[in-house]
């Protein structure tokens, strides 16, 4: 057996699952599995920045590859079909050199949408959630505009090799400071629904669900490490929609507009579905999982207004909402055998508090240092029970799957 085939196979798979977006158990169990197909005793250690394999061969040789892991995309497509991949050589164990064929098709064999199509998500889940936030339909196409700026300053930016944080601040900046524009020119009637339907763009979703299910797998460095990162990317958030603030009140005076529209529960889930659409297309999600992971959002939005009409608190509405999140994603996982990451990173876009953090800020700018501090820990609340309703239900379906596989 050619290890060296073997141990490149094995390690270039997780490094693509990681670079796609793939949880850090993911990464790890895939190689393993991979490589214990074949027989080979291995050793993997996986963190968000790099990935070591190291193996024995016949001789009782260690051999060890290290790759670096930059920056992660957003790519589930490459996700599902890379972990497809990897059960498939589990099943069949082709020869080293024919596996490595195989995982060189699927790359190459990768689907991505389009420019017009990226964009018409960026417009779609801007705009989706600028109605959803309370705005009218001119808030919404606003919305959608500053959504589409998003997109041209993100790629801007990364042609010039910025860093993701100053990324983060100046494309918050220059987006806020349009929504702003809008308002003053009379287009849009609420701007802080036009700025926070766009502001969820930039909303590290991925990042903070894979953070959750990294910790529920017991891989707690890399659970850190993506929370802090989650909290660094929402700081970079707050200082670029802050500064946008300032100096549109110096140009055109405050920014507030109207206040925002109530819609009806149903009106509310469709716009929820509208908006996850669209980032479906921005995570790369094709065929009729896009529409399932976007109907996720609808129904978990559903259940905690469904929770709030029944008597439960905010934050109680926003846990069973998590946990339905959570469980809907584990189902279609294992109905469609695909990863749940696909559907849980879209069907939780709805409760993401990014209002929160934007009116946070607000009440920072405004001098209101008791609001900024009480809405601050509120918003931070319904991230915790968020977060706590998605370990739940993932833990549950974990140790319901431990427990069935030796009865099998």
């Amino acid at each position: 057996m050619d290890y060296d085939i073997l141990l490149d196979l094995a390690t270039d798979l997780g490094w693509e699952l990681a670079m796609s977006g793939a949880e850090t158990y993911r990464v790890e169990e895939s190689i393993l599995r991979v490589l214990d197909a074949y027989g080979v005793e291995a050793e993997v250690f996986a963190i968000p920045n790099v990935l070591f394999v190291s193996i024995l061969s016949d001789g009782e040789h260690p051999i060890t590859r290290m790759r670096r892991i930059g920056q992660h995309g957003n790519d589930l497509d490459a996700v599902e079909r890379l972990t497809a991949l990897g059960r498939a050589i589990c099943s069949r164990r082709p020869e080293p050199e024919d596996a490595l064929r195989l995982f060189r098709e699927v790359r190459s064999g990768h689907r991505r949408y389009s420019i017009p199509a990226t964009y018409f998500g960026h417009f779609l889940g801007a705009a989706g959630f600028g109605a959803f936030f309370g705005g009218d339909l001119g808030d919404a196409l606003c919305a959608g505009v500053c959504g589409i700026l998003v997109a041209l300053v993100s790629q801007a930016l990364q042609r010039q090799r910025s860093n993701f944080f100053f990324s983060t601040i100046a494309t918050s900046f220059i987006m806020a400071l349009g929504a702003y524009a809008l308002g003053a020119m009379g287009l849009a009637s609420r701007p802080d629904a036009v700025t926070i339907g766009a502001l969820m763009l930039l909303v590290p979703g991925l990042l903070f669900t894979n953070a959750m299910r990294d910790i529920i797998y017991g891989d707690t460095n890399s659970g850190i490490n993506r929370t802090v990162q989650v909290i660094l990317v929402g700081v970079a958030l707050a200082l670029g929609t802050a500064t946008a603030w300032q100096l549109a009140e110096i140009f055109w005076g405050s920014p507030s507009g109207l206040p925002p529209i109530s819609y009806s529960l149903l009106s509310q889930c469709l716009l929820a579905f509208l908006s996850c659409i669209g980032f479906g297309i921005l995570f790369n999600i094709h065929g009729p999982g896009g529409l399932l992971c976007a109907l996720g959002g609808a129904l978990s939005w559903a259940v905690y207004l469904i929770a709030g009409r029944l008597g439960c608190s905010e934050l109680v509405a926003y846990f069973f909402s998590g946990l339905f999140s959570s469980v809907y994603s584990e189902i279609m996982a294992r109905v469609r055998k695909y990863p749940a990451i696909s559907y849980l990173v879209v069907s939780i876009f709805p409760m993401i508090p990014g209002a929160g953090v934007y009116y946070t800020m607000n009440d920072a700018i405004l001098g209101n240092m008791e609001a900024f501090a009480s809405r601050g820990m509120h918003t931070a609340a319904i991230a915790g029970v968020l977060a706590v309703g998605i370990l739940l239900g993932s833990t549950v379906f974990r140790m319901y799957s431990a427990w069935r596989g030796p009865r099998r």
